[in-house]
């Protein structure tokens, strides 16, 4: 019987696990598998991405070259842009980009095109999973009947699942094997084997079938992105009212129920709540129904660089300065503290906001030394030095992404004028003179 094949290899560890698309998602994949002892065949259609990896080199911060190059060393990893390759993996999984379109719909061309690639090759015995966030019922939608053109029957021929991917880069509380995996598949057949293979990583939550799988990703996400709407509202209101949010969220934590703390910001960023609360909203449109609280939280979250940039003005003006022709410094452009991922990076919003207004911008970024030709900008710049001597120069430094290397009381005491968006000058000396919380 296929399935009880492809189960004892997967449980004997005989079974070549495929990867389609190595970043964010993708590599860290790898990297457990690898660990776990499973070879694994890695698919991208970037080649230097792929030039790199043969090298041993990583292009993610998290992932040492140390760490590549032993696996391929070992023959436990291999990358290729090779898509007819696609048939050799006993089990593929896709961890591909889903964005939104500029309507913010669902944007899964990267998700059929993979399964089309796949389905040209599609043999007995093979495992495809999901694993980019989509919309509930995306899986069964649009890639079960691609597959089902090859004349194989999923669950009996072929296995077809979802899992959603929960990579958190940069939190350093949590491993891979500590959080576990949620799947579910196309019938108990997929689920089962799919359980098999996730076994050998982590820890397996089974649910009901892949419709209820992606809802709980999108479920995931929504609920942080209504939280931190909520908190980005009452900072504005906070403000107005002369409070310190901040000092309020620390005290609202120390209730030991009922309370989870959540942190304004300058506008959410990555690669999952600013886009998949959407999914949901165009799919729920589907069945005559208003999400109102997700759109609602969209569009608080989304004004936030537009509130920075107020701060900004208002405390320029009472340094009889204005925004038009001030030289402003945005301090770490990664969308979260101590990585090197600009993904939806509010960043972006901020910087360009900023030139509208006629301002000198400049970043600084030790994890980013240059950003340029991303899917949501035209901008294209460099990281510069700083010291003491170039702080003073500026007429305000933003502080955007609060990573854990910036030294916060000296940028205070040399900075002229201090807009902090993360709370990081909290408790520093002469901050209530020199910073606008924003």
């Amino acid at each position: 019987m296929v399935m009880d094949e492809l189960k004892k290899r997967i449980e004997d560890k005989e079974v070549l696990v495929g990867i389609v698309g190595l970043g964010f998602v993708g590599l860290p994949h790898m990297v457990e598998f690898c660990g776990a002892g499973l070879k694994v065949l890695g698919f991208d259609i970037d080649k230097k991405k792929v030039d790199a990896l043969g090298k041993g080199e990583s292009y993610i911060n998290e992932i040492g070259n140390d760490v590549i190059t032993r696996f391929v060393r070992e023959g436990l990893f291999e990358a290729t842009t090779d898509m007819d390759r696609l048939g050799e993996p006993d089990a593929i999984l896709i961890c591909v980009p889903t964005p939104l379109t500029p309507q913010r719909e669902p944007d899964t061309r990267f998700i059929v095109n993979t399964t089309e690639e796949i389905a040209k090759r599609l043999r007995r015995g093979q495992l495809v999973v999901l694993e980019s966030t989509t919309y509930p019922g995306c899986t069964e939608e649009e890639i079960l009947p691609i597959l089902e053109k090859t004349g194989l029957e999923v669950g009996k021929d072929y296995f077809l699942a979802f899992s959603p991917e929960r990579i958190d880069p940069g939190n350093k509380d949590f491993t891979y094997r500590q959080i576990p995996k949620v799947v579910g598949g196309v019938t108990e057949r997929c689920t089962e084997v799919a359980k098999a293979l996730y076994d050998h990583i982590t820890q397996v939550v089974v649910v009901s079938d892949t419709k209820t799988a992606e809802m709980v990703k999108l479920l995931e996400n929504i609920f942080r992105s209504v939280n931190i709407a909520l908190v980005n509202e009452l900072k504005v209101i906070c403000a107005r009212m002369g409070i310190d949010i901040w000092e309020v969220i620390e005290a609202a934590k120390t209730k030991p129920y009922g309370f989870m703390a959540f942190y304004p910001g300058p506008g959410l960023g990555g690669h999952c709540i600013p886009i998949d609360p959407f999914y949901l909203t165009w799919k729920a449109r589907q069945y005559d129904v208003a999400t109102r609280f997700i759109e609602l939280a969209g569009e608080i979250n989304t004004k936030m660089p537009d509130y920075v940039i107020e701060r900004t003005v208002e405390g320029l003006n009472k340094h009889g300065k204005c925004l038009k022709g001030a030289k402003v410094l945005v301090l770490g452009i990664a969308y979260k503290p101590d990585i090197d991922d600009m993904r939806e990076s509010p960043a972006i919003s901020v910087i360009e906001l900023l030139n509208e207004w006629g301002a000198k911008v400049e970043y600084h970024d030790p994890y980013l030394p240059s950003f340029r030709g991303l899917r949501s900008t035209d901008l294209e710049m460099e990281s510069v030095d700083i010291s003491p001597k170039a702080l003073r120069e500026y007429d305000v430094v933003i502080i955007v992404t609060n990573h854990s290397c910036f030294d916060y009381e000296m940028i205070v005491k040399e900075a002229k004028l201090v807009v902090d968006t993360r709370g990081a000058t909290l408790g520093i000396e002469d901050a209530e003179n020199r910073v606008i919380r924003a």
